[in-house]
């Protein structure tokens, strides 16, 4: 790694392999490569003089690109597309004069950025899946765990782990469902023209339209593609990028929802990331274990939500057929948002895969705060009892005051239960009180909802994705 020049962290410290080399270079210019091979296939295939030895030579040179030529010629023409056209050229002396006819730069450009995405969004796709998967047997583990709720991050009713799980599992699967949406509705440019209005084609089949209405079809089929947009400027519609990068952002929102709830949880003690038995949590205090992971995919989520309104304002910003203003900012924008999700997901993987739940202090925290939740319980019994509801009310509220102010202004433990057997208008007593202590009464239908939703929802997605599961996340640091 150069230590003399900038190198983004997100290749270097947040990335995985797989998609650094979906944005690499060689992943580009090969397919450059492919598409003009799809392009002299097709125009031979309609009747133009181009030669299957042509296509051969093509085909021979696909992946041994010859940076150095064209690095070179593109320090004397200023164009990276013609640079990459003389390149092969020099590698392809039969193919030379039908590389790239009848073709724009777009072409080649505009079409590999819609591949390039389509193979980011299948690997953004498999590994929100294994987040799902990992997150569905924590939630299966925990489902009948009671646990604290909370609303306005203030005590509420009781809910379970495995159903707290589930919420965030319903926003990944929102999230899924977009990003299915999306990859099924890519389609290519294909070759439309310096205007979108196929006038070189016009010219090459000295206008014949039946034969030209064949050329995108047939570019699509062979670079895998159902079909190319109907109609398009020089580039396809700016939009596109825009709802894929609204896709990302939504990963992005989820996995930092996901994120701030176990930081908060960790802070209680109640709930901890993977802690490894050498890592340093903070170079001042030495007992400290910091939610590092959670914290950074919040980081790197915040980074994803914002970039998400480049393509947007790219996108309203393109003047009638095209302008050239998208290029530098496409270039940073759509590669870094995939980087960064990818780094995001991998560190999910990672927390889910070794979250630690501490049952004692979970209990401790819930049972410290369940006699205010069961007064409506203890009510309705002394009701039973002959007692007026009305009075029990008031009496209650008074007392449930009172030892809320025990517990804040005198620190000491909740003493409700206590207060209320020693009121004779309920007529309870403290054995009796204690017996509606058990926090699994209060939990509603969350372990009944958790199991549903797993059964019904998740496990479908997870059998019909059997064959990606078993992902493993490597964290750099």
């Amino acid at each position: 790694m150069p230590n003399d020049r900038y190198v983004s962290p997100l290749s270097e410290r947040y990335a995985s392999k797989e998609m650094q080399y979906i944005f690499s270079p060689d992943m580009k210019f090969s397919t450059w490569r492919r598409l003009w091979v799809a392009l002299a296939e097709t125009e031979m295939e309609l009747g133009l003089p181009i030669t299957q030895e042509q296509i051969d030579e093509m085909k021979a040179h696909i992946t041994d690109i010859n940076y150095d030529v064209a690095k070179a010629r593109e320090k004397e023409v200023r164009h990276d597309v013609m640079s990459h056209v003389y390149a092969y050229g020099v590698q392809c002396p039969k193919a030379k004069g039908i590389i790239h006819l009848g073709a724009t730069s777009c072409y080649v450009g505009d079409n590999t950025d819609i591949i390039v995405m389509r193979e980011a969004l299948r690997l953004v796709r498999k590994k929100l899946i294994n987040v799902l998967a990992e997150l569905a047997k924590f939630a299966d583990r925990y489902k009948d765990l009671p646990t604290l709720a909370f609303t306005h991050f203030q005590p509420a009713q009781p809910t379970t782990v495995g159903k707290r799980a589930a919420l965030w599992m319903q926003e990944f699967m929102l999230d899924l469902e977009d990003l299915d949406y999306v990859l099924g509705s890519l389609k290519l440019l294909g070759s439309k023209g310096t205007t979108g209005t196929q006038a070189s084609f016009l010219e090459l089949f000295n206008g014949d339209q039946e034969t030209i209405d064949k050329i995108d079809p047939m570019i699509a089929q062979k670079m895998g593609f159902k079909e190319c947009y109907p109609v398009s400027g020089q580039t396809y519609s700016r939009k596109v990028d825009t709802r894929v990068m609204n896709v990302l952002a939504g990963i992005a929102a989820s996995a930092h929802k996901m994120s701030n709830d176990i930081r908060l949880l960790q802070h209680l003690k109640e709930v901890e990331e993977p802690f490894e038995k050498s890592q340093i949590g903070s170079s001042a205090m030495a007992y400290k274990r910091n939610p590092m992971r959670s914290e950074r995919i919040a980081s790197l989520s915040r980074y994803v939500m914002v970039d998400a309104m480049n393509p947007a304002i790219t996108s309203a910003t393109q003047w009638f057929e095209r302008t050239l203003d998208d290029s530098a900012n496409k270039r940073l924008s759509i590669p870094e948002g995939f980087l960064a999700v990818d780094g995001i997901l991998d560190l999910c993987l990672n927390v889910v895969d070794g979250l630690v739940v501490y049952e004692k202090v979970i209990e401790k925290h819930i049972m410290s705060e369940l006699p205010f939740m069961a007064t409506e319980n203890i009510m309705m019994d002394a009701v039973k009892r002959g007692g007026d509801r009305q009075e029990l009310h008031e009496r209650i509220r008074n007392l449930s005051m009172e030892a809320g102010r025990n517990v804040k202004e005198k620190g000491l433990d909740n003493n409700l239960l206590e207060l209320i057997a020693a009121d004779e208008t309920f007529g309870l007593s403290l054995e009796e009180l204690q017996a509606c202590m058990e926090p699994s009464h209060y939990v509603g239908r969350a372990k009944e909802q958790t199991e549903r939703f797993l059964l019904n929802v998740v496990q479908p997605v997870l059998d019909a994705n059997r064959d990606i599961l078993g992902v493993k996340a490597d964290i750099s640091v």
